[in-house]
């Protein structure tokens, strides 16, 4: 009689742990659905500018996020809007994508560059043809 006592507290317990286990394993419905939002926020490039203006001549410097040491960054400025009347400035970077094998480790890579434009006008980011969400520095 102790015996089975003892089996029946034993099949209660693995079932028990059993159970635990089963509910803390992450599902895989769960584990695409948080890869797919991973990629939509990762879409949009963040990029940190720092505008100085000086005589004419904003400098624009800044950094961006790259997704390996691998890769490099290539800033160009120019203004938009018509010969008499400027609407801002575009800061086309570009970043190709790394084609080689390298340590996939995120890095941070600075840029700059320089335009002539009227002093408070507006700059919009672009990398590789993708507006780019800002912050300043």
């Amino acid at each position: 009689m102790n015996s089975r006592r003892l089996g029946i507290v034993a099949a209660i317990i693995a079932a028990l742990i059993l159970l635990s286990f089963f509910l803390s394993v992450p599902h895989t419905k769960d584990v695409t659905e948080k890869m797919a939002n991973e990629s939509e926020v990762s879409s949009m490039p963040l990029v940190a500018i720092r505008d100085t203006y000086r005589k004419g001549v904003h400098t624009i410097t800044g950094s961006i996020e790259a997704p390996t040491p691998c890769v490099s960054v290539s800033a160009e400025a120019t203004t938009v809007g018509t010969e008499s009347a400027t609407d801002g400035v575009l800061l086309a970077l570009s970043m190709p994508e790394d084609t080689g094998v390298c340590l996939q480790r995120a890095t941070k890579l600075t840029f700059s560059t320089t335009v002539s434009a009227p002093e408070d006008i507006p700059i919009t980011v672009t990398v590789n043809g993708v507006t780019a969400s800002t912050t300043a520095l």
